[in-house]
């Protein structure tokens, strides 16, 4: 990576000030004068920069690796400060989770640009879809559930010291209040709201939350979980809300398995009450997989709006923003129940004819011509621009496809909509339909409004991510 590549993805310094802030803050901590070698950032980080690196002893001795993670753009006032992720690191270890050694932190982002956090690197694997399909992964497979069971109860008797004192937010209330400050029409939220609020169980004293803990923020190796990673949503609150995002669907990368695509949510349950954790049922779990479904799709909302409003340009977080369908398809799956719904397909413009008066390739063939060039470039870039050129070419195939689909979308939405007795079209109609559902206007209708419901969401979903709905849940 050259000094202005990374200039210009960070926008605050180059490769080159950053090795040398790093020499600097990591020196002073070991005492010793230090070399930086082989800074690469690496994919993936949707709200922290990780970037990897080796420091060698000026006068000599053995090399030592490390990782630098640093706050992107945008996203400080959504998660915990650097210092505190350190005090949090330093207070899992005490209570027994597997975690790097943080070996200096720059709460300030004096030395390196931006608050950052620097750790001990450790071996093995982040990569989900790697660990549950590997054959190298599959003894680690075997013990993944119970090892995670214990490292929650291990994080849920952790010191709380090193988080806000004040009681957590009412989680139902939390969520409401979010998707309103986005100010978008989400219909299949409101309804999965009003399931919460009606189906709570009964509160836990809070403890320590991770607030992140799923595969993907896993270090596994061939033995299992090695280290427990991104602690920047970390809080106080009901400890059963950990056991709940392990098991929400996006986190089993395409297994059946519910628990963190390794096991049964009773297998999660058992091992986390062995190793100390309180007593939980499986509904408990199930209320706050729901919960987190609904809040990994506003995530999804917040972290499109990162790139929208220009705090830090990304096709990753532009990409992100549809997969909000793929939570509303999920939520459903649990307060409705399964459906049968399958969108109709279009039929493809033809070829052979371009809206006048522009000449061939159509727009349709010039996206396929796009998407088929970064597709190469994803095969043959490795690391972060080969995974961003995978993006892009998925955001290619979601504009061809609304394109295709988009006018027959819209023209069904409004007749469903009519349906309900609303009248307004398009957003303006699905706003009418959010707010009626919140203030229980329809609730002699949910069956029927659910089907119109979940039909915009499936049609979504033939746009963003077809077939969705038939993968296992």
């Amino acid at each position: 990576m050259d000094d202005s590549t990374s200039k210009g993805a960070t926008g605050r310094r180059s490769t080159s000030e950053l090795s040398d802030g790093l020499a600097s803050v990591v020196g002073s901590a070991l005492g010793v004068g230090v070399r930086v070698e082989g800074l690469t950032r690496l994919s993936g980080g949707a709200s922290r920069e990780t970037w990897s690196f080796v420091v060698v002893p000026a006068g000599g001795g053995p090399e030592r690796r490390l990782v630098l993670q640093r706050e992107r753009a945008g996203n400080a006032a959504t998660s915990q400060a650097m210092a505190v992720q350190a005090e949090l690191l330093a207070a899992a270890v005490a209570a027994g989770v597997p975690v790097p050694t943080v070996v200096v932190a720059d709460p300030d982002g004096v030395s390196l640009g931006a608050p950052a956090v620097v750790m001990d690197h450790v071996d093995g694997e982040t990569i989900a879809r790697r660990i549950l399909r590997d054959d190298e992964y599959a003894a680690a497979r075997d013990v993944l559930v119970a090892q995670a069971g214990a490292a929650l109860a291990a994080v849920h008797r952790m010191d709380d010291a090193a988080v806000a004192a004040t009681e957590a937010e009412d989680p139902v209330a939390q969520m409401r209040n979010l998707l309103d400050a986005f100010g978008e029409p989400h219909p299949a939220f409101e309804l999965g709201l009003r399931w919460l609020e009606r189906n709570r169980p009964a509160p836990r004293p809070a403890t320590v939350v991770h607030g992140d803990f799923r595969m993907g923020n896993l270090i596994v190796g061939t033995d299992g979980i090695r280290a427990v990673l991104d602690w920047e949503l970390a809080h106080r609150g009901d400890p059963i809300e950990d056991l709940g995002w392990f098991c929400v669907r996006a986190w089993r990368f395409g297994s059946p398995a519910v628990a963190g695509g390794v096991g049964s949510v009773q297998q999660l349950i058992d091992a986390y009450v062995a190793a100390g954790g309180a007593p939980v049922t499986v509904d408990e779990v199930r209320w706050w997989e729901a919960l987190g479904t609904l809040r990994w799709g506003l995530i999804c909302i917040l972290q499109a709006s990162v790139h929208l409003g220009g705090a830090s340009r990304s096709v990753e977080l532009a990409a992100i923003g549809r997969r909000t369908a793929e939570n509303e398809e999920d939520l459903l799956e649990i307060v409705a129940g399964p459906s049968e719904r399958v969108p109709a397909p279009a039929a493809r413009p033809s070829a052979e004819v371009g809206a006048a008066p522009h000449d061939r390739p159509t727009a349709a063939e010039l996206l396929d011509a796009v998407e088929e060039y970064l597709t190469e470039v994803r095969d043959g870039v490795p690391g972060r621009l080969g995974f961003h050129a995978r993006v892009a070419a998925n955001v290619v195939a979601t504009v061809r496809r609304e394109i295709e689909l988009g006018p027959d979308q819209a023209r069904l939405l409004d007749e469903r909509l009519a349906s309900l007795g609303i009248s307004a079209t398009g957003r303006a109609g699905e706003a009418e339909l959010a707010a009626a559902i919140r203030r229980g206007d329809l609730d002699d209708r949910v069956d029927e409004v659910t089907d119109v419901v979940r039909a915009t969401v499936r049609d979504k979903l033939a746009v963003s991510n077809p077939g969705y709905w038939e993968r296992p849940l």
